[in-house]
């Protein structure tokens, strides 16, 4: 499923494929249900990485998510 969302960071549009994702898998995430119940979306969606998991929660990619907070050198 081509997933679209708006960033959270910098409002931009972002579409990732992702081909698990259905509307039903949605619906069971505790973010996305009607009645605010469910589970926690790595329950739902284990085989996606965190980063993905990210992007459907917030629309944050791991590319802005890196821009925002960058590593710190260690020394």
């Amino acid at each position: 499923m081509k997933v679209t969302r708006k960033s959270q960071f910098t409002g931009v549009e972002h579409t990732m494929d992702l081909p698990t994702v259905t509307e039903e898998r949605l619906a069971q995430c505790w973010r996305f249900s009607l009645d605010g119940k469910g589970k926690h979306i790595q329950q739902v969606f284990p085989e996606l990485s965190a980063d993905e998991r990210e992007f459907l929660m917030t629309g944050v990619t791991a590319e802005e998510w890196d821009v925002a907070f960058p590593e710190e050198d260690e020394e």
